[in-house]
């Protein structure tokens, strides 16, 4: 058995070794048929093989693998598998740009872009019989620009409200609730208690954000996925399951919005 001095045992503490240099992520073009596509090749520590997966946020594919691999043995598994990366990515869903015309969901609700050049003000919406629209003032340059500040604002205050209202109900502190366009995560809580969301749960039905917040808010407790933290979760949140199941379903599809 080895015994180790105090000194030794808090040096590590005082003087930490500095991270590993990240790996930069690197590109490579695989063909099938008439048709190429661009793969971005990752080393993870962890993987353990090499493994192919869509990214439906950026509409590519993403190839990982062991971080001692080799990349010819990468690229002879993406050209293996440029089918299945085809056929993938034509089944996406097209984008929505935030454009006049367009139609894209706020709070689960299928609304109309309206452009309104001679309008004045930045955003708003209106209906028309049983028809929704968003109403976008300014420039045409401008349309998608606003539209999106819009959103977030939107956003940042049902999450707001919404957290708010899950800490009160748990009789916990919340820091500030922020809002990003993030790809794998719909919410994070820090140890300091900062909730981070995606903007885009504000296209989403109202019980799928209201459960977000639930479930980052619920972290106050604990900082884990235990049979605890379920516990409370379903306790504050009894949709927890079906917006779980429309997130399974539908969440993918709401990066498509405000793309091209």
């Amino acid at each position: 058995m080895r015994f180790e001095s105090p000194l030794q045992l808090i040096l590590p503490f005082l003087w930490p070794k500095p991270p590993s240099p990240a790996r930069k992520a690197e590109r490579l073009v695989v063909t099938d048929a008439d048709s190429a596509y661009a793969v971005t090749v990752v080393r993870h520590p962890r993987a353990r093989s090499y493994n192919l997966r869509i990214k439906e946020a950026r509409r590519e594919a993403v190839l990982t693998m062991p971080r001692r691999g080799s990349l010819r043995e990468a690229r002879a598994f993406a050209e293996r598998n440029a089918a299945w990366i085809g056929a993938r990515l034509k089944r996406l869903p097209e984008p929505v740009p935030f454009a006049h015309g367009a139609t894209i969901p706020l709070r689960g609700i299928p609304h109309e872009i309206e452009h309104r050049p001679l309008a004045r003000g930045t955003v708003w919406t209106m209906t028309r019989g049983d028809a929704a629209f968003l109403c976008v003032a300014g420039r045409p340059e401008r349309v998608a620009r606003r539209l999106a500040d819009f959103m977030k604002r939107e956003a940042r205050r049902d999450l707001a409200q919404a957290s708010r209202h899950f800490a009160a109900m748990l009789d916990v502190r919340i820091g500030g609730v922020g809002v990003r366009d993030t790809e794998s995560r719909w919410g994070s809580c820090s140890v300091e208690g900062a909730l981070s969301f995606s903007w885009r749960l504000v296209l989403a039905p109202p019980f799928v954000l209201e459960y977000l917040a639930a479930h980052e808010v619920a972290h106050r407790i604990e900082l884990n996925h235990s049979r605890t933290f379920w516990r409370l979760v379903d306790r504050i949140c009894p949709e927890r399951h079906r917006a779980e199941a429309w997130l399974k379903a539908h969440g993918n599809g709401l990066h498509r919005y405000g793309a091209g």
